[in-house]
């Protein structure tokens, strides 16, 4: 099987930039941290993107031979050449770019920003320390939660598209 380059390889972790940039929110400046969402946004576009042509390229390709052959021969024609199933191409965009769009941006950037905003305030009530060890122990704190909080916000986008979206194209799982 061909290696997906989105989720396969290192390019899997530009959809943990805006993380990075939540992570970093109390020592940059805002921009930087609206930059590294637009990073994750243009990962999880070039995905959604990328297993639209995935199911095209699927959607168009022939049948197996039909047992007996077929008494006329036949010329392999490029899969361009066939007829693609839209509704594929559209299910695994669609699929894709909603299910990384909550899993790699919407809901860790939340989830570190909430994380880090209650962890500055708290050390700023709970500590005398300076303001920059608060900024900085805030982020390596956002920081050091990014890898804790992947695998259950996964699951639990997995479980929510199944019992929502999912149904309403009939195919559990990624696309």
């Amino acid at each position: 099987a061909e290696a997906d380059v989105y989720r396969d390889t290192w390019v899997r972790y530009l959809g943990y930039a805006n993380e990075v940039g939540e992570s970093f929110r109390a020592l940059v400046p805002v921009p930087l941290v609206w930059a590294s969402y637009g990073v994750a946004t243009a990962y999880v576009t070039a995905d959604a993107i990328d297993k639209g042509r995935r199911a095209a390229t699927v959607s168009a390709t022939p049948s197996p031979p039909t047992d007996p052959p077929s008494p006329i021969p036949l010329t392999p024609v490029s899969p361009q050449a066939h007829a693609q199933d839209p509704t594929q191409v559209g299910v695994a965009v669609v699929d894709t770019f909603v299910w990384q769009g909550l899993a790699s941006v919407a809901i860790p950037g939340f989830t570190i920003n909430r994380l880090c905003t209650a962890s500055l305030a708290l050390l700023g009530t709970l500590t005398r320390w300076p303001l920059p060890l608060r900024r900085w122990a805030t982020t390596a704190l956002g920081l050091a939660a990014i890898p804790l909080i992947i695998t259950p916000i996964d699951r639990t986008v997995d479980f929510l598209m199944d019992s929502s979206l999912r149904k309403l194209y009939g195919t559990p799982g990624e696309p």
